[in-house]
């Protein structure tokens, strides 16, 4: 079994608003479950961890490091969440990844496969 991460993408445009906290409501349980399933197969390696839409991002531009505030001043995307799973290959992680609930009201799932730095 290899590790995959798994990081859980919001669209901030108008055109995908944001959930009702209803919706939000009805989504839970199933997330929960979903990943719950995942941990009773003792696949789950890492927990699943929310983060904020601010951030920080560092380059070294001008000879010199530069601090932006949030992930990209251009993104649309924030980052919801991610964790790491495991699974045989590609292929598994992806059907692990389609099983989360919440792609049903406009989240992304992306999936990247963990390689030892060397």
């Amino acid at each position: 079994m290899q590790e995959f991460l798994l990081v859980i993408h919001r669209d901030l445009t108008s055109a995908n608003p944001t959930p009702s906290p209803e919706q939000m409501k009805e989504a839970l349980k199933p997330y929960q479950d979903w990943v719950a399933g995942i941990a009773a197969q003792d696949r789950l390696v890492a927990p699943p961890k929310r983060w904020d839409v601010d951030g920080r991002v560092i380059r070294f531009e001008k000879n010199k490091d530069q601090v932006y505030n949030g992930p990209y001043a251009e993104s649309r995307e924030s980052i919801g969440g991610l964790f790491l799973v495991r699974a045989k290959d590609y292929d598994d992680a992806v059907e692990i990844a389609k099983g989360c609930p919440i792609i049903r009201y406009g989240a992304i799932v992306e999936v990247r496969m963990a390689v030892p730095v060397a």
